[in-house]
C-alpha cells in the first residue's frame, strides 16, 4: 500500500502538497488537518510512520527531486525536524542513519542555494552525429540539462542554440532572436517569429510559446523552423538526410549477432534512465508534466527509429539476391533479439518487415529460404495483437530479468487502466485503480531487477557496428518507401 501511494499520488495530491501534508503529521512539526493523522497514533509511533513513508519516497524518487525547488525546502525542513529527534529516540537511530544518506545522495535543489557549476551539455540522437558522443554511455536526462539544438530558417540556414531540456518555447525563440539580433522594432510590427515542428513528409505545427521539453517530442527526421507568421505557408522541408540511392551500409558487412547484441545493449541503456514515474506521468499527465518524461519518449523515438530503419535497408539495396539476403539477415537479428530477450528491438524489426513498401515486396520474400519464412510466421504469431496480446505476454510472462519488454504496450495498458475508472469515487481515492496501475509500473523494476551481461569486443570492427547501430540513418517519408519500393519491384502486389 505504501508503495503504491508513493507511486500514484501525483493522481490526486500534487507532490509538494503531499509532502506538507507528510511534514504536519509529525509530532513537534506544523499542526495540519486532524483527519490525515487519524490511526497514526502518537510520539515515537506517529515519528516511525512519517519516516518509513519519508524513505520510501526518497528511494522511489531520488533524482527527480533535483528538478523541484518547493519539493526540496519542504523536504529540507522535515529533515531537520527529524534530525533534531537523533538524541532522544534511539529506537530511531537506523531510520535516521538511512534518512541522512538518501538526503546526501539526492542533493535536494532548494531556492536560496548557490547555483550549481555548468553541465556538460548531454547529446540527443540526431545532433550533430558525433562519434565520440554517439559512443558514450547513455545517461538519463533532466530537465535543467543542457543541449545543443539547431533551429532552422525558411531557407534552410540555421542557427545553433544551447538550451535547457525543459526550455519552453517561448526561451527557444528568444535564444534564436537573440542569434539573429532580431530587432524590437520587427516584433513590434508583427513580424515576431514562430516556432513551427516540421516532419520529413512536410507535415507542420505551430508550437505554443507556453509549451516545454520539444526537443524530445520531434520525430525521427523533424526539425524545428524559426518564422514569422507570414512564411509559415512556404515552408518546406529539409532535404532528406540520407541519400536515396543504393549502396552497402554498415549492416551489409556486419554479423547478425554482432547488430543483434548492440541493439540490445544500447536500448537496454536507455530502457535504464527511465525513471519508473515517467510511465505514470506520460500517460496520467501528472504535475510534473513531460519535462520529467524526456527519457520515455527518447526511448519510444527509438523504437519508431528502428521500425524505419529496417525498411529503408531494404528498400535501398537495389540487388534482388542481395535484398533477399538482407531480408534473411533482418529475420536472423529479430530472432537473436529475442534471444537476448529484447522484445522492443524484436518487436520493432518485425513491425518493420510487415510495413507495406516491404511486405509488397513479392520476389524478395519469395526468395526468401523455406526456414526463414516459417521462422517469420511464427514471430507475426508472437507479435499478432488478438486477445489482448495473448501470445506475447505468455512469453514474457517465462522470462527473466534482464527484460527489455515492448514498452507502448505497458503504455497502453495504463492508458486503458486510466481510462476504465475514475481516480476519486464520491470524493474519496479509487485504491484499486491505484493498487492495479503501480502493480504495472513495479513490473518495470522487475525487469530491471537483474543486470544485462553481454560480452562485446571492443576491436575496431565492433565500434564501427557499434557506432552504426546508435546512430541509423532511416527514411521516414512512408510516401518516399513507397516510391522505392515500386522503383524495385513495379508488378509486386
Amino acid at each position: 500500500l505504501l508503495d503504491d501511494i508513493v507511486l500514484t499520488h501525483s493522481l490526486f495530491l500534487p507532490t509538494e502538497r503531499f509532502l506538507q501534508q507528510l511534514h504536519q503529521q509529525y509530532p513537534g512539526g506544523p499542526r495540519g488537518p486532524r483527519g490525515w493523522a487519524g490511526g497514526w497514533g502518537s510520539g515515537l509511533r506517529r515519528k516511525r510512520a512519517v519516516l518509513a513513508v519519508l524513505l520510501h519516497f526518497l528511494e522511489t524518487y531520488k533524482g527527480l527531486l533535483q528538478e523541484e525547488e518547493s519539493a526540496g525546502k519542504v523536504i529540507k525542513e522535515l529533515y531537520l525536524l527529524i534530525m533534531k529527534d537523533t538524541s532522544l529516540y534511539h529506537e530511531l537511530e537506523d531510520e535516521i542513519i538511512k534518512l541522512h544518506q538518501l538526503v546526501e545522495t539526492v542533493e535536494l535543489k532548494v531556492a536560496d542555494e548557490t547555483p550549481p557549476p555548468n553541465k556538460q551539455v548531454k547529446p540527443l540522437f540526431r545532433h550533430f552525429r558525433r562519434i565520440d558522443s554517439c559512443l558514450q554511455t547513455r545517461v538519463a536526462f533532466r530537465g535543467s540539462d543542457e543541449i545543443f539544438c539547431r533551429v532552422y530558417m525558411p531557407d534552410h540556414s540555421y542557427v545553433t542554440i544551447r538550451s535547457r531540456l525543459s526550455a519552453s518555447v517561448q526561451d527557444i525563440l528568444a535564444s534564436v532572436t537573440e542569434k539573429l539580433q532580431y530587432s524590437e522594432e520587427q516584433s513590434s510590427r508583427g513580424d515576431a517569429l514562430i516556432l513551427v515542428t516540421m516532419a520529413s513528409s512536410g507535415e507542420k505545427a505551430v508550437l505554443q510559446p507556453s509549451e516545454e521539453c520539444v526537443f524530445t517530442t520531434l520525430g525521427i527526421n523533424s526539425h524545428l523552423f524559426a518564422c514569422t507568421r507570414d512564411t509559415f505557408d512556404s515552408l518546406v522541408p529539409l532535404p532528406e538526410e540520407i541519400q536515396v540511392v543504393p549502396g552497402d551500409t554498415e549492416i551489409h558487412r556486419a554479423e547478425p549477432e554482432d547488430v543483434a547484441n548492440h541493439l540490445t545493449a544500447f536500448h537496454w541503456e536507455l530502457f535504464r534512465c527511465i525513471h519508473e514515474l515517467e510511465f505514470v506521468d506520460y500517460v496520467f499527465h501528472g504535475e510534473r508534466g513531460r519535462r520529467e518524461t524526456a527519457n520515455l519518449e527518447l526511448l519510444l523515438q527509438r523504437c519508431s527509429e528502428v521500425q524505419h530503419w529496417v525498411g529503408t535497408e531494404l528498400l535501398l539495396c537495389e540487388g534482388l539476391g542481395k535484398r533477399a539476403h538482407l531480408l534473411k539477415k533482418l529475420i536472423k537479428i529479430a530472432a537473436i533479439c529475442k534471444q537476448n530477450q529484447d522484445m522492443l528491438s524484436f518487436y520493432a524489426i518485425v513491425i518493420g518487415l510487415n510495413n507495406a513498401a516491404v511486405s509488397r515486396l513479392r520476389l524478395t520474400w519469395e526468395k526468401l529460404p523455406g526456414k526463414f519464412k516459417n521462422l517469420f510466421r511464427k514471430f507475426e504469431n508472437l507479435t499478432d495483437p488478438c486477445r489482448n496480446h495473448k501470445t506475447y505476454r505468455e512469453v514474457l510472462a517465462k522470462m527473466k530479468p534482464p527484460i527489455i519488454p515492448f514498452v507502448p504496450l505497458i503504455l497502453k495498458d495504463l492508458t486503458f487502466l486510466h481510462e476504465g475508472s475514475k481516480t476519486l469515487l464520491d470524493g474519496l481515492v479509487n485504491v484499486e485503480k491505484l493498487h492495479c496501475i503501480a502493480e504495472k509500473v513495479r513490473t518495470v523494476r522487475k525487469y530491471r531487477s537483474r543486470p544485462l551481461c553481454l560480452e562485446l569486443e571492443a576491436s575496431p570492427a565492433q565500434l564501427q557496428t557499434k557506432a552504426y547501430v546508435r546512430q541509423l540513418r532511416v527514411i521516414d517519408n512512408q510516401n518516399l518507401l513507397f516510391e522505392l519500393s515500386y522503383k524495385l519491384e513495379p508488378g509486386s502486389q
